[in-house]
């Protein structure tokens, strides 16, 4: 069986949305720069050897609609012979992008595919759909054929999760503090300018640095933050991620392809899982997606040295932590996540495996696990490991 491998990763730095670094920015333009920037690190690749390009996006609307793979793959400069597909599952579309692409080159059906992930909620304003659209077998549970809460709103499920696992809004604050912090220092000592491309933005500025990590965070003003979605609730601005922009990719081939062209890839994708779970408590998905991919790759979780876990909500990390035995001070998360450095829906999948493979290779570790939780109740996993 032929082996998936990382080659190259490339991503923009993660702007603000409404308010942000990247808001007079299409979404289609920013993935095309991207694309085009990863290709542009792997010369020996003739473009017309790509078999796909694979982007995700959570919203398909707006500047976002269409066909916004084939979009890209036109707008990046490549060959009309190059296809290109776009695939949906909301927070983990760029990561199920990585796996298409792995199972692509498993079953020998090619040896080179962009995978990567675009979103804007500025441009998109977050909404793909109204509340006519609904199907109210999801909406209204008074029917008999009612099913389950399937449009409710992220905020109510990390509620749903942190009075389910019992997380207190301290250990709530307090994970926020530490994810603040740790991006902060990476952002300090240039970890992420190792994977980030400068943007030239429309207005002649350089756009190279991630708007979200906070500096001047406390547990005090974090303490003092109002509940968002419930007014006796614990989840606040403070403790979630962000609404953002941004867009990230990376190069999948076969082995074989990229050591013919004489590139050294990076890292060897080992397994991949996908899980569902209750809408109503999706952040705790991971726990099933992990349990999942560790069987397949015969891993334990003491096997794995960097564990990237998207920081949807502290509500939802900490109970992933405790029910997995994943180590937040030796494992988890060593330069942050989403909470600080934001998290643009389409992009994230493939932003985070950037990311994990920038720690690898900066900490001198090998393997990785990548998971997140995704709305409408799924869970999402892969494991990689470090070959250069």
């Amino acid at each position: 069986m032929p082996e998936a491998v990382i080659v190259a990763t490339a991503r923009t730095a993660i702007g603000r949305a409404y308010k942000g670094s990247l808001i007079n920015v299409r979404p289609d333009d920013m993935a095309a720069f991207i694309v085009k920037s990863l290709l542009q690190k792997v010369p020996q690749l003739d473009p017309k050897d790509i078999d796909d390009v694979i982007i995700g996006a959570a919203n398909h609307a707006g500047e976002q609609n269409m066909n916004l793979g084939r979009n890209v793959a036109g707008l990046a400069g490549l060959p009309d012979t190059v296809p290109g597909t776009t695939v949906n599952r909301f927070c983990a579309s760029s990561l199920q992008a990585i796996r298409i692409a792995m199972h692509a080159i498993r079953s020998g059906e090619g040896d080179v595919f962009v995978a990567g992930g675009v979103e804007s909620v500025t441009r998109t304003l977050g909404v793909g759909f109204t509340a006519s659209d609904m199907n109210p077998r999801f909406t209204d549970p008074s029917r008999d054929d009612f099913i389950n809460n399937m449009y409710i709103p992220m905020g109510l499920t990390a509620e749903n999760v942190a009075a389910k696992f019992d997380v207190s809004r301290a250990d709530m604050d307090e994970f926020a503090k530490l994810s603040q912090d740790r991006a902060v220092e990476a952002q300090k000592n240039g970890f992420f300018a190792r994977e980030i491309i400068p943007y030239l933005l429309p207005n002649g500025s350089v756009f190279e640095k991630d708007d979200g990590p906070r500096a001047n965070t406390t547990i005090e003003v974090l303490a003092s933050l109002p509940p968002v979605f419930s007014t006796e609730g614990k989840v606040t601005a403070g403790n979630s991620c962000p609404l953002n922009d941004g867009a990230a990719a990376v190069l999948v081939m076969s082995e074989t392809k990229a050591r013919s062209l004489g590139i050294a890839p990076l890292a060897k994708i080992l397994g991949s899982a996908v899980t569902g779970i209750a809408p109503e408590i999706m952040g705790v998905a991971p726990i099933d997606a992990i349990r999942k991919v560790l069987e397949i790759t015969k891993l334990s979780i003491s096997d794995v040295d960097i564990v990237e876990l998207n920081e949807a909500f502290a509500a939802q990390v900490l109970p992933v932590c405790r029910e997995s035995g994943i180590s937040i001070e030796s494992q988890l998360n060593p330069h942050g996540g989403a909470i600080a450095l934001g998290h643009p829906f389409g992009m994230t999948g493939a932003r985070i495996m950037t990311t994990l493979i920038n720690d690898l290779e900066v900490l001198d570790k090998t393997i990785g696990l990548e998971t997140m939780c995704v709305g409408g109740g799924q869970g999402m996993a892969m494991v990689i490991e470090r070959l250069s």
